[in-house]
């Protein structure tokens, strides 16, 4: 509903009703220097509040009269326990005036839907508000309860820890990283951050370089019993390390530790947030760090980049770091992170993916052919979601006498992580969630054939039909083997 009232210059406030809720609302505003005028029915509540030099008056109000008691106020907040009576009061409110601001007291959803629809600006149910607020003091418990038996661990490192990304690290991992590796500088111990594959995207590239943080990766390492402490970062597995695992982070659920073969010291993964970067910058805040430009421009692109700049998944949690973080980031280098140039490699691999293209309906499938640079097929992917009229793209090529899958979708329908794992989960490694996902499927699998300079021909015709047939039909797209290049 518009009002006239423009809230920052209120001074007037009428307060209906004066229980609990009203009074302590009452002191407040008082507290502030505001005009408040108290009705109540209760004449020995109304006596006992003169006695405290507050304006009060007795009335009921729920009868027409109240609408001319409260006349010369900007905003009347209706706060009885007794909801019929505040919707009566809201009722004849509006019958009055439409300028004045109404906030009123609800009891349950059914009842605050009521009084919105009579008029009520603002409707508040203080069971959810107690509610809600408990549940932000629990959380902030457990904030401080989990910084101070990270601290703990991460103290006790005798040597050197090891902050641990996700295989070829996204920006999320990385930022996560950057950020343990700064409470670690805090808490007054050196580290690493390691990384098994490699950090082959563009963007990833340029986010690490422009910002200046130091990746160690894992084979490169000649002697790992340095480090006495090791935390996995934005990634729950440690399949590939021979070190046991003291600390894990992430805003994934883990595996169980019959899977992982670990069980560590310190476990805090929260799926309620969309990116353990947020995680982590409520670490750096509970610390009472002061965050560096380098940290806050990692951790605030590592949300930017896990919720599609705010456009996936995005939690109030993801949105409140993020503001948090905003102040402190350096703006110029993360728009240079986003408009990274683009490498001779990755314009032939998009390049092949158009020429290649295989649309049906609005999913589309290509193939990028004998690629180096596989990172590049993330790339193509998400280049080709911008066509008109596709909403979901898979772009493969191979590598290593591996086929390589990048898929990727913004349609709500499809989740393609789950039909990356239904076509070639059972022959090959998947992984992903709804937006985007990829696959790595042994070659052979398709052809049976020797690979050899005389083969690649007829490999890639191969890989291509039977790559195509079976993703189409995980998609549940009839004939794909018939589609067309939109050529």
């Amino acid at each position: 509903m518009s009002t006239g009232v423009t809230i920052s210059s209120i001074s007037d406030y009428a307060i209906l009703g004066c229980g609990s809720v009203g009074y302590a609302v009452a002191e407040e505003l008082v507290e502030q220097g505001k005009d408040v005028l108290i009705i109540d029915r209760d004449e020995s509540r109304v006596e006992s509040l003169r006695d405290q030099d507050l304006d009060a008056r007795t009335a009921d109000i729920s009868e027409p009269g109240i609408a001319e008691l409260v006349t010369d106020r900007d905003v009347v907040l209706i706060l009885a326990s007794d909801v019929e009576s505040n919707k009566r009061a809201v009722e004849h409110i509006r019958e009055s005036t439409t300028d004045q601001f109404v906030v009123a007291r609800a009891s349950d959803p059914v009842s605050g839907d009521e009084l919105s629809e009579l008029g009520a600006d603002i409707v508040i149910n203080p069971s959810s508000v107690i509610a809600e607020s408990a549940l932000r003091a629990l959380e902030s418990g457990e904030l401080e309860y989990n910084a101070g038996k990270l601290a703990e661990i991460v103290e006790e490192t005798s040597t050197r820890l090891a902050i641990v990304t996700q295989d070829s690290p996204d920006p999320d991992s990385i930022a996560s990283a950057a950020a343990i590796q700064a409470i670690a500088i805090h808490l007054g111990i050196e580290s690493d951050i390691i990384y098994l594959g490699d950090v082959g995207h563009q963007e990833n590239r340029a986010f690490v370089n422009l910002l200046g943080i130091d990746l160690v990766q894992w084979d490169e390492i000649e002697d790992h019993s340095i480090y006495d402490t090791v935390a996995l970062v934005d990634h729950a597995t440690s399949s590939e390390m021979e070190l046991p695992v003291d600390i894990v982070i992430d805003h994934l659920e883990t595996e169980s530790e019959t899977e992982t073969g670990f069980e560590p010291e310190f476990v805090d993964i929260r799926p309620n947030m969309s990116s353990t970067s947020t995680i982590m910058t409520k670490y750096i805040q509970e610390f009472d760090m002061n965050v560096s430009e380098k940290v806050a421009t990692a951790l605030l692109y590592g949300i930017r980049a896990e919720t599609l700049d705010f456009k996936r998944d995005t939690t109030p949690a993801d949105l409140t770091a993020a503001a948090y973080l905003y102040p402190f980031a350096n703006h110029d280098t993360l728009e240079q992170v986003e408009s990274p140039s683009m490498s001779p490699e990755t314009l032939d691999v998009l390049a092949e993916a158009i020429t290649n293209r295989d649309v049906q309906g609005s999913h589309l499938v290509s193939n990028a052919g004998f690629v180096r640079d596989r990172e590049a097929l993330t790339q193509a992917a998400s280049h080709l979601l911008n066509l008109e009229g596709v909403t979901t793209t898979a772009v493969f090529g191979i590598a290593n006498e591996t086929i390589f899958l990048t898929g990727r979708s913004k349609d709500i329908r499809i989740n393609i992580g789950k039909v990356l794992d239904d076509a070639y989960g059972e022959i090959g490694e998947t992984a992903g969630h709804s937006t985007q996902a990829s696959a790595e499927i042994p070659l052979g699998i398709f052809t049976g054939i020797e690979i050899s300079e005389d083969t690649r021909e007829t490999l890639l015709e191969l890989t291509e039909e039977a790559v195509k047939r079976t993703l189409f039909d995980a998609m549940g797209v009839e004939g794909g083997s018939e589609g067309s290049n939109g050529s």
